[in-house]
């Protein structure tokens, strides 16, 4: 097992390799075996703290072994957060891909690891093959998210369901008897029709008719029908 205390070096000599920045030990050998997984023939490199990555990175630029071109980055890091690892990797090694690897999957760890410069975002606590095809994916250049991470930014970036059509504000100000005769007229009863549903004259429900004309500035029935429809009436 890998100490705290130190940096554990392969003795290999492939072309590629990947550091693997992780404080627990436990999870650096899952993340290890997972990296393992995803490429097998992939060098790996672990630290323990941002110290020991920082003098890895040190030593591996003076020195290569192999080309760096994976790093696996906690964000939660006894000396410091993993978040400036990954911000130095972007700047000054353009050909390694830093990938977080958290258990954090809020989105202020999410977006603070991406505009760092983060190439991908994983959760530790995802399936071991989950995380390994996640990590061929971002080595090829598709989608750099966990499958969880994914959908919850679709869900953030997806767009707002379109407010229900607001109603044209009644300016026309019809009375509430009024209101009632042009929502019998729109459920199509005759003048005569609404009188007695209403228990009115003809000649009364005419008058409201004229008025609801008026008001409404319609000229014939089958206006004042889609006014009514207009205003929820129908």
């Amino acid at each position: 097992m890998v100490e705290d205390s130190s940096v554990a070096r392969v003795t290999t000599s492939p072309d590629r390799g990947c550091l693997i920045v992780e404080d627990r030990p436990d999870t650096r050998a899952w993340l290890a075996e997972v990296v393992a997984d995803a490429f097998p023939d992939m060098a790996v490199a672990t630290a323990a703290s941002l110290r020991e990555a920082r003098r890895f990175l040190e030593d591996h630029t003076a020195d290569p072994a192999w080309r760096l071109t994976l790093a696996l980055v906690d964000l939660g890091l006894p000396d410091g957060s993993g978040t400036d690892l990954v911000r130095e990797l972007a700047a000054s090694f353009p050909d390694t891909l830093p990938v977080v690897a958290t258990i954090y999957d809020d989105d202020l760890h999410l977006f603070d690891s991406l505009a760092a410069g983060a190439q991908g975002y994983v959760l530790k606590q995802e399936h071991p093959d989950t995380v390994a095809d996640c990590l061929r994916r971002i080595d090829a250049g598709e989608p750099p998210l966990s499958p969880s991470i994914a959908r919850r930014m679709l869900e953030r970036l997806r767009p707002a369901p379109a407010a229900p059509a607001q109603r044209p504000r009644d300016e026309a100000r019809l009375s509430a008897r009024e209101t009632e005769v042009l929502t019998l007229l729109a459920r199509g009863l005759s003048g005569p029709e609404a009188a007695r549903e209403i228990g009115l004259k003809p000649q009364t429900v005419a008058g409201y008719v004229k008025v609801i004309y008026q008001k409404l500035h319609v000229s014939s029935r089958a206006e004042a029908v889609l006014a009514a429809a207009e205003r929820g009436l129908t």
